[in-house]
């Protein structure tokens, strides 16, 4: 008992952090004049110096005048940042989720899934605990990489682009219900991101601080092992699939999505978000969910009579489960993301990729001192939401 106190009292601090860029880079001093809307346009700026790349052909990819020149490193970083920074579930957590569910009133697929997760939690000891934690403290390393872009011109196919990659850290803390807090350090730069329980909100040093859309939902990171207990009542209204592989396990897949009215309260300017569907792939064997991923479809009015299409497609292999405290937790796992930019064809397109290693070093439940006052968000995040129609 005694080395158990000593371990929360002493494990949970944070190591030192190295210098930060907190204000704009210089990309974006000779810009100062134009104001980004909202998040993607991180990713439609990175898009950009791409297509001023040689080897673009016409039709939206025109020649570039900058010889071999790559993308800077920091249009990388940045996109890296806004993709795998701290990204949501596509749907809110609901309130209570259903303990008990009569075969007859539901689908066949909905009540295999909630076995599913009653398989899940029992296998994570998550419903053995008769008190849920107050909050939970976790700090992890990262390791983020851009891969080389394709860009097609419906003949050619060509990779652009060499692959850099920046390590860093990031330190979250969570209070039930649907409290957290983040901040990650890579390369030099630093993302802050929290929920108070009604706002979702995110500073980056290149868009400042703004508040998300839509209906309040989970930080991605957390559901991806770190709370079962959170995961469970994400995937509480999903359904079953089927059955899937994934590596040497054989895995039931659960799906979740984001009903119209919800993605549409996320459309923003020319950006209109179509869809977002989250899929689980829940081990057989062990009960554990191994994989994760979610599809993000996001239509931009470019012009008159011109649409772009965003697709982000984000898969986490998910694993190194670890006692703590009674509860399984998920200590490492890999992330791919994808982006595919398209018009209403797709034979013309970019596509990118970015990986992220990670690593848990620590969790921490029930940390002194931490309380609701340490999620309020910015002031001027309720200004805007004030302002905001």
């Amino acid at each position: 008992m005694s080395s158990c106190r000593e371990r929360r009292n002493q494990r949970w601090c944070a190591p030192p952090l190295t210098p930060l860029n907190e204000g704009p880079d210089d990309l974006y001093v000779q810009n100062e004049g134009v104001k980004k809307e909202s998040s993607w346009e991180a990713i439609r700026e990175w898009f950009r110096t791409q297509k001023s790349l040689p080897g673009g052909g016409t039709n939206g990819f025109s020649a570039s005048a900058y010889g071999s020149i790559s993308p800077p490193k920091r249009q990388d970083l940045r996109l890296l940042l806004g993709v795998l920074g701290c990204p949501l579930a596509p749907i809110p957590l609901v309130n209570k989720p259903p303990n008990h569910l009569h075969i007859r009133d539901i689908p066949i697929e909905c009540s295999a899934a909630h076995y599913i997760l009653q398989q899940y939690l029992a296998a994570t000891g998550t419903s053995k605990k008769k008190t849920c934690p107050k909050n939970m403290y976790t700090v992890g390393m990262v390791k983020m990489v851009c891969c080389p872009t394709e860009i097609s011109t419906g003949k050619n196919v060509k990779t652009l682009g060499a692959r850099t990659g920046e390590n860093g850290c990031f330190v979250l803390w969570q209070m039930s219900p649907g409290m957290w807090s983040l901040e990650l350090v890579v390369g030099g730069n630093k993302v802050i991101a929290g929920s108070d329980g009604k706002i979702v909100w995110r500073h980056t040093p290149w868009l400042g601080t703004h508040a998300a859309k839509g209906p309040q939902r989970p930080l991605r990171r957390i559901i991806q092992g770190l709370d079962p207990k959170s995961t469970s009542i994400l995937f509480a209204k999903a359904q079953c699939l089927g059955e899937k592989t994934i590596g040497d396990e054989d895995c039931f897949v659960l799906k979740v999505a984001a009903d119209r009215a919800a993605v549409m309260e996320r459309s923003e300017g020319p950006a209109e978000v179509i869809r977002h569907v989250l899929y689980g792939y829940f081990s057989q064997k062990s009960g554990l969910l191994i994989y994760m991923e979610d599809s993000h479809l996001t239509r931009v009015q470019a012009g008159e009579n011109e649409a772009v299409y965003w697709e982000t497609s984000i898969g986490s292999s998910i694993g190194d489960y670890k006692d703590v405290d009674g509860v399984l937790i998920a200590h490492q796992g890999r992330t791919i993301a994808t982006v595919f930019r398209f018009g209403e064809t797709s034979e013309q397109h970019c596509r990118t990729r970015m990986e992220e290693v990670w690593e848990i070093q620590d969790v921490v439940y029930n940390v002194p001192g931490l309380s609701i006052d340490s999620f309020i968000p910015p002031a001027d995040i309720y200004k805007q939401v004030m302002s905001s129609p």
